[in-house]
């Protein structure tokens, strides 16, 4: 199995927008450059706003019931979100893939690498590892990234915090 590591980077940077939406223009460009995206325009409002509005689309795709509905939802984001593959350089860090157009808004850029970003994931991990926590009291969603691909919670604190209530669960039972 090839793991690419350009979906890795692309899907965690779509689970860390959705799960802690940016609070402004700024905010956005700062953590798309913080999750490695090179960000070649200054973030606008509008850009917040159409990315905002492509997570809602998203997490549709966390959200579906079978690996058909999963790639279908996603099939529809790639044929909205995504151009031609193509070689570039564009930050002189090296060759590498671009699966958009150049010269788009960023909140163009977070739609098209995210999906592509989340179709590699899948494809290239298994297309169970995006979920919502397991933690009762928690909504958030994650990228199955573990070697074993059973990760149930968005992070160890809510893997902690749901083991501590499922013991004392146990120990007033018992």
């Amino acid at each position: 199995m090839h793991i690419n590591p350009y979906g890795t980077y692309a899907v965690q940077l779509g689970v860390d927008l959705f799960n802690f939406p940016p609070n402004s223009a700024a905010e956005l460009g700062r953590r798309c450059i913080d999750g490695g995206l090179v960000v070649d325009t200054v973030p606008t409002d509008a850009d917040s706003t159409e990315a905002a509005a492509f997570l809602a689309e998203w997490v549709r795709v966390v959200d579906a019931e079978t690996d058909e509905a999963r790639a279908d939802i996603l099939n529809d984001l790639l044929a909205r979100a995504s151009a031609y593959p193509r070689l570039t350089n564009h930050a002189g860090d090296g060759w590498h893939m671009h699966y958009r157009d150049p010269n788009i808004p960023l909140g163009s850029v977070i739609r098209a690498l995210v999906s592509v970003g989340t179709a590699l994931h899948l494809t290239g991990r298994g297309m169970n590892r995006l979920g919502r926590c397991a933690a009762e009291d928690c909504v958030k969603v994650f990228a199955d990234v573990s070697r074993t691909g059973r990760q149930r919670y968005c992070g160890t604190v809510c893997s902690n915090r749901d083991a501590v209530r499922r013991h004392r669960a146990r120990a007033s039972a018992g």
